[in-house]
């Protein structure tokens, strides 16, 4: 199915979804009392990049940290990591 999605500046673009997937959008935009689902939209791919922001950052501060423990701390840091893991269920 194809749906228009209207933006907040007037931009529109075509998003192919499912006929569940615009069925829950209508029925969550009549639960909100709103007429159509574009805000429903702009909220899901607002929270969408941020989730994505969010990851790469800390993508990033894990990158940062390679190479910053001297090997005596990596030791100890991977036995107490072993450790933890034997008592993972």
């Amino acid at each position: 199915m194809h749906v228009h999605a209207v933006l907040a500046l007037g931009m529109r673009t075509t998003v192919e979804i499912t006929d569940e997937q615009r069925a829950r959008l209508l029925q969550e935009a009549a639960r909100r009392g709103e007429k159509g689902f574009s805000s429903i939209i702009q909220e899901a791919l607002e929270h969408y990049f941020e989730a994505a922001a969010d990851r790469q950052a800390r993508v990033d501060r894990a990158r940062q940290a390679i190479g910053s423990l001297n090997g005596e701390e990596a030791d100890r840091l991977e036995k107490e990591v072993r450790s933890l893991r034997r008592t993972w269920r």
